[in-house]
């Protein structure tokens, strides 16, 4: 006990109370009031100056049982005062014996138990003095050296964590405090028991320092750390041991949780526990590991955290090391508590950044996932200050990978963090911008990755990237306000940091191209007459067009048979509003602001019905509704146009930036969905009037020509108007003129004044200037198409000039080093002569598809046909030996390509075109890279399109030696996706049964040889074919097919027969190894197949048939390579194939420098056929 010290005083003062307290008779009113009296002397009494031979009387008579064990509440409360003086007056000695001293102490804590309630109860006053008598004396302490010490410390341990509870004044809590701290200090032992009842102040959940026992409890373990280290780190291994052999484990992670909550408040008495949960990172038992990692984890992301790292550097160390670990499982636990490291200072974060760099890359996927997931829990500022670039594009990288789960999570976290980012990337913060702009261009070069891949990356960009806006309320009525200029604001934003690939990507998702009245509108269609399955006539045919219509919808989605299910399940419903909801949201003319609200209707209705099938809904409505641009961003889009400056103005790079996306927009719509212009027609009108701005007219031309060309009810009428279009046609801007004459050629009296253009431009052309000339052919390329009768009267001499005067003229065009390595001449620097010779092109195309259904169409189309043809034997020239510039040649074989390829949708056409299919087919592999991509894309979307013959589906495996993952990409995608979506019989005739044209055409290719080399090269396109088309169903049918080219001899010559059998065996040979390799039974095939007459001949007899079967074609070496790559994993094997030779003359894309990529490793032999 603690003497305390008073003034001066000369002599020892004596108790004046000496009245009887014990005794019959007395009342409690009157025992009362002496126990009032002997409270307030024995309080004014010093303890170095008091006679305490003057208390023996009073001290005695206090702890008689009378008293202690009297009714009144009063009583006990001053006889409770009354002792705790006397304690105070004998320190450091007590009066009492043992057992007395254990009586008062109870008799001490039943008082404050249930006497002190809160600061308003009885006795208050009395109970605050003991407390204070007892923290200031700190006369607890005689409590240790009585013979049940521990168990009288638990009740006082428990008395206080119980009554600390009742809201009472902090003063109260400090007492406590000491007096707890007082028994921990002194007490010669410590009972767990006691820790225990200080470690379950820790143990809820919900605990918080504004919780008086929890906060009690802290401040008695930060006062007494350095008592408790040892008993907490014993309190710990004891649980860990008994429980670690236990399957649950239970216990020892709510020990573990405890761990942390100490961590969190009062770290210092953890001091031993550091090491030992160092060791359980070592430890075999992985669920202990787990936990171990996960504990260190948040203690290191604590407040305390930095603190923990410089005072057990081993122990971070080791924990880090953990990213190492052999065991998935902890290696992810790792990764999950590293959000609150990321923001901590350098020599943390570093670390931390370079681990979670690493397991991007993880074998493991929920690893990978989870890496992902930590970046979406992130703030804005965390991010931009903790968070390196070249970790964020390494997450971006990961869209890629190959499990959906990793993918869905690090598309989710750049897209919310882009949204996060966007308004600071509004204000053009340079930190936001290097940080985030970028994001959504990594997101949509995606897109080509395959249809699950696209699925995710179109989530997240109508979901986080360009979200439709929230209107300030959650109402559904007609009053809520958008701001559409903002949301069109955003959108050119974005497409700011978007390189061409990306804005191609984003319009391609923006639903402008979907064709009305789509799949979906007749799969809602099909619902109504559905009717829930209640049906009155018709019953089959109905059932059996939802199906397909079903089927069709599901084949091109990321999980057919989930969305087929959900499709069904919707129809089902046969909810009316739900139909006309869906039916608005589809529908190309709504608006932004009814958009909005027939989405948030249709997705709060349906969850209400079927909650399951919100999320295929949703996938509905992302890939039918114009969310991204729509009719609502027709008038911001002009507006823009309107204000930017004029031609000969210069503009900030910004401002610049958005016009001409502003103008690609409105482009795309013109093209595609002209629909949307419907409501601004007058609009559109207005503005073409303002011709001072060459952009906006040229704009809106293209625009009013697209929707009157829509409707042409539509089209402005008004004298005005035509005077203004009669002007345009005939100046020299020529996309003006161009859009002006299509304009011209759908209205009231088209006829007329497109007869009078085209004599006008007929009479002038010869005198015009090189921009005027380009501006009338413009003109009569649109005519061509659109009004056919008005050119015809003039063709001969219009098409007579321009063969002579702007075909065959050779032109140059200005040095240009980057450009003349490539072979290519950029739009831009395009002078008015070339862009004259690929209108010309045009105007001949055009004039033939005109003309397709009449009499006299292949009398048109033969000198076209045989114009262009020669273009490509003369690798972009009419004869052999001009010396023309190699950028025109590009331009020009490209121009004559494509025309070819659009004239064979005429299958007049297509027959014409088919001696020389090879040719054109060859174009996939031309020298210059631009033609090459182009090209193929064309390809691509013809055949998507079926507009042309489905022998053509063979030209996208020609890319299969191509230097440019671009345009192998564009043709894997293509094949990958209508194999997917094309039902099975369609399949089989586009594709399978294509495999015996593949070989044909193999067999024709200008550069096949017979050298083992020249066939590893071949075997190339073959290997591509199978890897995208065959499988487990359909590689009997193609080996059928490739032994059947083998019974068969070529429609042209000998010498291509034998070709036809080298490949014949070349393919047979790779089809074993694929089967080999993927397990595949290679069985007979059981039908009958008609091969194609039109490229293949019967044998004459069975004898040269029979001689054909049994001779081998093959090289020797080639033969062997094949057995080989029979015995091995076709994967695998491709590694091994011969060394080529590097190819001199086939140009990839240029780099950013201006040199080219590496060169084609079969250009050697491609060039072959242009010699």
């Amino acid at each position: 006990m603690v003497a305390t010290r008073a003034g001066r005083q000369h002599s020892p003062r004596k108790l004046k109370f000496n009245e009887k307290l014990t005794g019959k008779g007395l009342s409690t009113d009157a025992l009362l009031k002496k126990l009032k009296n002997l409270h307030t002397e024995l309080a004014e009494l010093d303890q170095e100056l008091v006679d305490v031979n003057s208390l023996s009387v009073a001290r005695k008579e206090l702890i008689n049982t009378s008293i202690l064990l009297h009714k009144d509440r009063g009583v006990k409360a001053y006889a409770a005062c009354c002792l705790s003086d006397i304690l105070r007056l004998y320190a450091p000695d007590a009066p009492y014996t043992h057992t007395e001293l254990r009586d008062i102490f109870q008799f001490f804590i039943k008082q404050l138990t249930s006497g002190l309630q809160s600061a308003d109860c009885a006795y208050y006053n009395e109970y605050f003095h003991l407390l204070d008598t007892l923290s200031t004396v700190q006369s607890v302490v005689l409590v240790c050296d009585l013979p049940q010490a521990d168990a009288l410390m638990l009740e006082i341990f428990r008395a206080f964590f119980g009554i600390v509870r009742r809201d009472l004044p902090k003063k109260i809590e400090i007492f406590m405090t000491d007096i707890l701290v007082t028994l921990i200090e002194e007490s010669q032992s410590f009972p767990s028991e006691v820790l225990e009842s200080i470690m379950a102040q820790f143990m809820d959940k919900n605990t918080r320092m504004d919780q008086p026992a929890y906060r009690l409890a802290v401040d008695v373990c930060n006062k007494t750390a350095g008592r408790l280290q040892r008993h907490i780190c014993q309190y710990f291994s004891d649980i860990i041991i008994s429980n670690s052999e236990q399957e649950e484990l239970q216990e020892v992670r709510s020990a573990h949780d405890l761990i942390k909550k100490l961590n969190h408040s009062c770290p210092t008495v953890l001091h031993n526990v550091i090491p030992q949960l160092e060791e359980e990172l070592k430890v075999e038992l992985v669920p202990l590991r787990v936990m171990a990692t996960q504990v260190l984890g948040e203690m290191f992301a604590d407040v305390n955290g930095v603190d923990l790292v410089k005072k057990y550097p081993s122990t971070w160390q080791i924990w880090l090391s953990r990213k190492n670990d052999r065991t998935p499982a902890v290696r992810l636990a790792l990764v999950e508590v590293t959000k609150g490291l990321i923001s901590k200072p350098p020599e943390i974060h570093k670390a931390i950044e370079e681990a979670l760099q690493a397991k991007l890359l993880d074998p493991d996927e929920k690893v990978r996932a989870a890496v992902c997931k930590v970046y979406s829990l992130l703030d804005y500022e965390t991010v931009v200050h903790h968070v390196s670039e070249e970790l964020l594009r390494s997450l971006a990288g990961r869209g890629a990978d190959k499990k959906h789960s990793v993918r869905s999570e690090a598309l989710h976290s750049l897209g919310r963090l882009y949204g996060l980012a966007y308004p600071e990337i509004e204000n053009n913060d340079p930190r936001a911008m290097s940080h985030f702009s970028w994001i959504p261009q990594e997101i949509l070069h995606l897109l080509k990755l395959g249809v699950e891949v696209r699925t995710l990356a179109e989530k997240v960009l109508v979901e986080h990237i360009l979200p439709l806006p929230s209107p300030p309320t959650q109402s559904l009525s007609k009053n809520i306000e958008i701001d559409e200029s903002a949301w069109v604001d955003r959108l050119l934003t974005t497409m700011r940091y978007l390189d061409e690939s990306a804005v191609s990507g984003l319009l391609a998702v923006s639903g402008l191209k979907i064709v009305h009245p789509s799949l979906y509108d007749k799969y809602v269609q099909n619902c109504i007459e559905y009717n829930g399955g209640v049906i009155d006539a018709n019953r089959d045919a109905i059932i059996t067009k939802l199906n397909t219509t079903i089927q069709r919808i599901a084949r091109q989605s990321h999980d057919p048979q989930k969305v087929s299910e959900d499709l069904h399940t919707f129809a089902k419903l046969n909810e009316r509003r739900l139909y006309k909801l869906l039916s608005t949201c589809m529908d190309p003319q709504v608006d932004l602001k009814a958009l909005i609200k027939a989405t948030n209707e249709f997705l709060k209705r349906l969850g209400e019905h079927s909650s399951a099938i919100v999320s295929t809904m949703a996938y509905i409505l992302r890939r039918t509704s114009l969310r991204i641009v729509n009719q609502s961003s027709v008038p911001p889009l002009i507006r823009r146009i309107q204000k930017a400056r004029r031609d000969d103005e210069d503009e900030d790079m910004d401002g610049s930036c958005d016009l001409r996306h502003a103008q690609t927009v409105l482009t795309y719509m013109s093209k595609h969905c002209p629909a949307v212009y419907k409501p601004h027609v007058a609009e559109l009108t207005k503005a073409i009037a303002d011709e001072k701005n060459s952009r906006l007219v040229e704009v809106c031309l293209q625009a009013l020509a697209a929707i009157a060309m829509w409707d042409a009810k539509l089209a402005p009428s008004d004298k005005r108007t035509t005077e203004r279009l009669m002007r345009f046609v005939r100046q020299s801007n020529h996309r003006q003129a161009k859009f002006a004459a299509r304009l011209l050629a759908c209205s009231k009296n088209a006829t007329e004044l497109c007869g009078e253009v085209v004599d006008s431009i007929t009479n002038d052309m010869t005198q015009a200037d090189a921009d005027q000339l380009l501006a009338h052919i413009a003109v009569l390329a649109e005519f061509a198409s659109s009004a056919p009768d008005a050119f015809e009267q003039q063709s001969d001499v219009n098409t007579a000039f321009l063969l002579k005067e702007v075909l065959m003229v050779p032109i140059s065009l200005e040095s240009n080093r980057e450009e003349e390595e490539d072979e290519w001449v950029s739009d831009e620097n395009m002078t008015p002569q070339l862009r004259s010779k690929l209108l010309s092109i045009k105007i001949y195309r055009n004039r033939c598809l005109a003309h397709a259904s009449s009499e006299s169409a292949l009398d048109i189309a033969t000198p076209v046909l045989k114009m262009l043809i020669t273009l490509l034997e003369h690798e972009g020239s009419f004869q052999d030996d001009t010396q023309d510039d190699p950028r025109v040649k590009s331009r020009l074989r490209l121009a004559a390509a494509t025309a070819l390829l659009q004239l064979a949708s005429v299958p007049a056409y297509a027959s014409a075109i088919v001696p020389n299919f090879v040719l054109l087919a060859l174009v996939v592999q031309d020298s210059c890279f631009k033609v090459r991509l182009a090209f193929v894309q064309k390809v691509v979307s013809a055949l998507q399109t079926q507009k042309v013959p489905y022998r053509y589906n063979v030209l996208p495996f020609l890319t299969a030696l191509d230097p440019d993952p671009e345009v192998i990409k564009t043709a894997r995608a293509y094949v990958t996706f209508a194999i997917r979506t094309l039902p099975t019989a369609v399949r089989l005739e586009h594709f399978e049964l294509m495999f015996i044209r593949l070989l044909h055409l193999l067999a024709h290719h200008p550069d096949f040889a017979t050298t083992h080399e020249a066939l590893i090269d071949i075997a190339r396109y073959i290997e591509l074919y199978l890897e995208l088309v065959s499988s487990r169903d359909n590689v009997s049918l193609l080996y059928f097919l490739a032994m059947k080219a083998k019974t068969v001899r070529d429609a042209d010559s000998t010498a291509h027969s034998e070709n036809l059998y080298v490949v014949s065996e070349l393919a047979q040979g790779l089809i074993k190894a694929r089967a080999h390799a993927q397990s595949w039974n290679l069985d007979s095939y059981p039908g009958k197949l008609k091969l194609p007459s039109d490229i293949l001949r019967p044998l004459p007899n069975a004898e040269v048939a029979n001689k054909i079967v049994k001779t081998s074609y093959l090289p020797v070496e080639t033969t062997t390579w094949l057995v080989d790559r029979a015995q091995k994993n076709v994967t695998k094997a491709r590694a091994t194939a011969v060394e080529r030779k590097p190819a001199p003359k086939r140009k990839a894309e240029p780099k950013a420098n201006g040199h080219s990529k590496s060169a084609h490793p079969f250009s050697d032999l491609v060039h072959c056929r242009r010699r």
